[in-house]
């Protein structure tokens, strides 16, 4: 008699068959048995039965009985086979747990298996501290994240151990673990360096990287403070917060941000601050105000006019309020769009005269621009020898129905003293020539000129005639007519 094994050394759960040979003469029946399997009773023909199929299972030697039966079902004989099975490579349980501020711990469980999943069903079994459990399916070796039911702490630890379903083989042997409840993390809050100068007065950018676990933070309301006043502002989806900071002493200043993540961050972000970060905040630079050089002479009694320029940091200073000093009375103008402000002083006295420009630009302006004053021009008056011109108050309208070529119209009006005829007088705005006029006999010169937006927001006019070979002007004002149109 032999018992026929193949293969002789076979890997947990896979097949081997088990065939007899030799069978004693009166037998009609083998009974195969194997480990707990079910029995197996096949016929015997010519002293052979099988062969009878077997799963492995364990590890080392394994039996294999069989037991030879005649027709009563006697037992007349036998024997015992062995099969040598390997035992199946060892996987692995990874076990993470979460718990969310104010939540309940999850667990979540990964299986690893050289063998492959599908073999793996059964129960997942997570022991808590007290001894309390709590079981989650396994299918096809993947189990769902599973709540654990309370809020564990720091430091506590949970048994995590598998139990394959009845009648199944995992290709994987998986041996239990023991997890550790992390430390509830901490957001990072990290404010960017801050890129080009900072001000006295001026809005600086600032921002913050907000991340948990290294990634950003959506949503996040993060607050700013060193500033005058603190800003509070919300990070992006890639956890960038931006927000504006303005500084109102020169010197250094230390910014931090301060973050307060959504409901249910990973991580613990309540009034979490960033480091420190220091800035150089350098003072305000100031206006420049220069008065452009007074053209033609100036005459007592005679209106002047004069221009100053306004700049911030090289560029112009719309809207800023001049106060030219140094005549019979000041006289407080407005720049236009290219920073320039003209208005006109008389001067009562022949002789030298100092004239000044002091400037008040609006609020926001980059610059310090608050009572800063023009460096003096001196101008030489002189005494009233010869004929005068005198510019009228002008207005401005819009030109209707087809403002072309000209959107506004202006009436242009000087008068000349001793009236004479004939006299060609050039009138300028914004330092520009809109055209020429003839006095008539009664010495006044009469120009219906064409004006741009930007000229009209000049506020004045000048009047320049030659007569006798000597060069006299005037400035008038000008302002919308009433109504406009």
């Amino acid at each position: 008699m032999a018992v026929l094994i193949v293969p002789t050394t076979v890997a947990v759960c896979q097949p081997f068959i088990v065939s007899v040979t030799g069978a004693p003469g009166t037998a009609t029946q083998a009974v195969f048995t194997y480990d707990g399997a079910p029995t197996q009773t096949l016929p015997v023909v010519a002293g052979v039965a099988g062969p009878a199929t077997f799963t492995a299972v364990g590890s080392g030697a394994q039996t294999v009985s069989v037991v030879y039966l005649d027709a009563t079902s006697a037992v007349v004989g036998s024997e015992n086979g062995t099969v040598t099975v390997t035992p199946a490579p060892a996987g692995t349980l990874t076990t993470t747990l979460t718990t969310p501020l104010g939540g309940l711990t999850t667990a979540a469980t990964l299986i690893t298996c050289s063998g492959g999943l599908l073999s793996i069903n059964g129960t997942l079994t997570y022991t808590l501290p007290g001894g309390v459990t709590v079981t989650a399916t396994v299918i096809n070796g993947v189990v769902v994240p599973t709540s654990l039911g309370v809020a564990l702490t720091a430091g506590q630890t949970v048994g995590v151990s598998f139990t394959a379903a009845v009648g199944s083989c995992p290709a994987c042997t998986l041996a239990p673990i023991t997890v550790v409840v992390p430390p509830v993390l901490t957001c990072s809050v990290a404010i960017q360096p801050v890129v080009g100068p900072v001000v006295v007065g001026q809005p600086t950018s600032v921002s913050a990287v907000v991340t948990c676990n290294g990634l950003p933070v959506a949503g996040a309301s993060v607050t700013f403070t060193g500033g005058a006043v603190p800003v509070t502002v919300t990070t992006s989806v890639v956890g960038i917060a931006t927000g504006s900071l303005t500084f109102n002493t020169a010197g250094t200043a230390t910014v931090t941000a301060t973050v307060t993540a959504p409901a249910g961050t990973e991580c613990e972000c309540t009034g979490v601050a960033s480091p420190p970060l220091t800035i150089t905040v350098g003072a305000q630079t100031s206006c420049r105000v220069a008065i452009q050089p007074v053209v033609g002479p100036v005459v007592v009694g005679q209106p002047t006019s004069v221009s100053a320029v306004v700049t911030c940091n090289g560029l112009p200073v719309a809207g800023a309020s001049v106060t030219f000093t140094g005549g019979a009375a000041p006289v407080t103008v407005t720049t236009n769009a290219a920073g320039i402000a003209t208005g006109s002083l008389t001067f009562n006295t022949a002789g030298p005269a100092t004239v000044t420009a002091t400037v008040t630009a609006p609020a926001g302006t980059a610059c310090a621009c608050t009572g800063v004053v023009s460096a003096p021009v001196i101008i030489t008056v002189s005494g009233q020898t010869g004929p005068t011109l005198q510019a009228s108050p002008a207005c401005w309208r819009v030109n209707l129905p087809f403002p072309v070529p000209h959107l506004f119209t202006a009436t242009l009006k000087a008068t000349l003293t001793p009236a004479q005829a004939g006299v060609t007088v050039t009138f300028f705005v914004s330092g520009l020539p809109v055209g020429t006029a003839v006095t008539n006999a009664a010495g006044v010169a009469t120009l219906n000129a064409g004006l741009s937006l930007l000229q009209i927001s000049a506020g004045s006019y000048t009047a320049v005639a030659t007569v006798g070979g000597a060069t006299i002007q005037a400035t008038g004002t000008l302002a919308p007519c009433f109504p406009p149109v």
